[in-house]
């Protein structure tokens, strides 16, 4: 390949992918497993330029919609402003803003979108798209089709976003409105809801109704966020989720990384899970992202003990920014690191226990210990946003089998702006390599814990996988919902029901392995089998601490 080439161009899998598709299910899962860990998605250099140049613009709109207000300045003044609350609260507003746009973390091609590169607007904006409400069996608002009164509200969400990001100032009569049509948007269709992060933005929001307690109460919030994202990693799949996000990032594309790469895992190419040296680096993670919040509380007004701990978290979030993991958060953690700043060093004086307002107690309360907890003991219930269990490999997940050419039917019934992604990159590159990169998702799947449970589900849930097409629901979610972020819960039951209605598929077209996330305190987590037609096929127990020492092409039953 020319450099041009490599600077445009995935990179090319180390086997023919004709040969590879004529291979048994368990030969081209290890194929592609063997490949992950050493190259990933393969993604080249232009993709990390894309999105630097998005942050780019994302950090210099950020300082535009500042120099609107009175109390802030120019960039040149940056040091002199920099400290105030409002500008953190610009930048929170503005960041809701591009989420839910679509431009944000569930952007571009490592979130399956290259033509368009955004879904959001162009879905929340088109009538009878697939929405998927909060409540299911209410009348009036529990339709699945997206109408005038959706995008009307989504059209005021908007407006009520950008009013804040331009406003003088930022007072509760302005930020009233985006708290409301938040929640309302969400219970009409929680894909808004969700793409607006709302699970750490609306709290963030909702703390400028209390002028005189918003610093205290976003400095308890910035601790709840890195708390429970540590707390979340304390099982052994954060490990497995560790060496995959390294094995896939575009800091260690370069051939002579290859070597590192393989070091994660026992013994490469036959033994696949993690090594010592993944297990460390996990471990490393976690702790700081334990320890230094809780040093950031205890030592609450010493600027000397505040200022290095911010250095770690600094570095914390710096690493995972330049890995450029799947889903693409850089948005969060430039934001993290810049609210961190602002709030922990910049303003020393902000203590949550100085927090009075009951009704912001509660909803501290709600948000930071009550939601994560039961989320995490019970994940079948609650998003794994709002359990803020976020980088821990422990993502619900679905795979829907769409047997021969059964795809086709979705395509032609369901009103979508995305086209199958196998289409979007045939736009680009040649089929074959298209179809070659797009199979490595089922490696991404197959390297985390939890995807090793599938090994066992594939057999129960189709007689033959050669007959069928193998699409991760996460790819699914993004073509027919608009918006993907790890969320399992956006492409289950619901989806599913929504699909069937509109392309009415005949018994065996389509089957859908659905795994919940595990449980924290015993790793169990929930498998359900459907035919699109028949319903329920089969439903059980899984649990990942059986499958430590399985290889992800292995099962005791294949």
């Amino acid at each position: 390949m020319t450099p041009l080439e490599k600077f445009l161009n995935p990179l090319p899998l180390p086997y023919d992918f004709q040969e590879w598709k004529k291979l048994s299910y368990k030969e081209r899962a290890k194929k592609v497993c063997q490949t992950w860990a050493v190259q990933g998605y393969g993604s080249p250099l232009s993709v990390a330029i894309f999105y630097l140049i998005k942050i780019v613009f994302y950090v210099l709109m950020f300082f535009w919609f500042c120099s609107f207000s009175n109390d802030l300045g120019s960039i040149s003044e940056f040091y002199l402003w920099w400290t105030n609350p409002e500008a953190l609260g610009k930048f929170i507003f503005w960041t809701v803003l591009i989420e839910v746009f679509g431009l944000g973390g569930a952007s571009g091609p490592l979130t399956g979108r290259y033509a368009p590169i955004i879904g959001g607007i162009t879905y929340f904006l088109r009538p009878k798209t697939i929405k998927i409400p909060c409540f299911t069996k209410i009348p009036l608002i529990k339709n699945d089709s997206r109408n005038w009164l959706d995008i009307t509200l989504y059209l005021a969400l908007l407006v009520s976003l950008i009013r804040v990001c331009i406003a003088p100032s930022i007072e509760p009569n302005i930020v009233l409105p985006v708290i409301l049509l938040l929640i309302i948007c969400g219970i009409l269709d929680r894909t808004i809801y969700l793409a607006a992060r709302a699970d750490i933005y609306l709290p963030m929001a909702i703390c400028f109704m209390f002028p005189l307690e918003t610093g205290h109460g976003l400095k308890i919030i910035w601790f709840g966020i890195w708390f429970w994202a540590a707390f979340s990693k304390l099982t052994p799949n954060f490990t497995y989720a560790v060496s995959v996000m390294l094995s896939n990032s575009i800091l260690f594309t370069p051939s002579i990384f290859d070597n590192f790469k393989k070091s994660l895992f026992k013994s490469y190419p036959e033994d696949l899970r993690p090594s010592r040296k993944a297990s460390y680096m996990a471990h490393l993670g976690t702790i700081i992202e334990f320890v230094m919040p809780i040093l950031l509380l205890v030592f609450i007004g010493n600027s000397e003990m505040t200022f290095y701990a911010l250095i770690a978290l600094t570095l914390f979030h710096i690493f995972i920014f330049a890995n450029f993991p799947m889903g693409v958060p850089l948005e969060w953690n430039v934001i993290m690191v810049f609210g961190a700043w602002m709030l922990f060093y910049g303003n020393l004086e902000f203590n949550p226990m100085e927090i009075t307002s009951p009704i912001l107690i509660i909803i501290l309360l709600i948000s930071l210990f009550v939601l994560p907890l039961l989320g995490n003991l019970f994940p079948k219930y609650i998003s794994f946003l709002l359990s803020m269990r976020y980088y821990a490999g422990t993502w619900a997940y679905s795979v829907w089998l769409f047997k021969g050419d059964s795809k086709d039917v979705l395509e032609n019934k369901i009103p979508k702006t995305s086209k199958d992604v196998l289409v979007q990159m045939g736009k680009l590159y040649e089929n074959d390599f298209a179809e070659g990169i797009v199979s490595m998702i089922l490696g991404f799947r197959l390297m985390h814990l939890p995807g090793r449970l599938l090994n066992q589900l594939i057999p129960k849930a189709v007689d033959s996988i050669a007959d069928y097409r193998w699409i991760d629901g996460e790819m699914l979610a993004g073509e027919v919902v608009g918006w993907n972020f790890g969320d399992g819960h956006l492409h289950h039951e619901v989806l599913l029901n929504s699909i069937q209605k509109r392309c009415n598929y005949d018994s065996g077209q389509l089957r859908v392995i659905m795994v919940e996330s595990p449980q924290f305190h015993t790793q169990n987590m929930e498998y359900r089998i459907y035919d699109a037609k028949d319903g329920l096929l089969e439903k059980g127990i899984g649990n990942t601490k059986k499958l430590k020492e399985q290889q992800p092409w292995e099962s005791s039953i294949i």
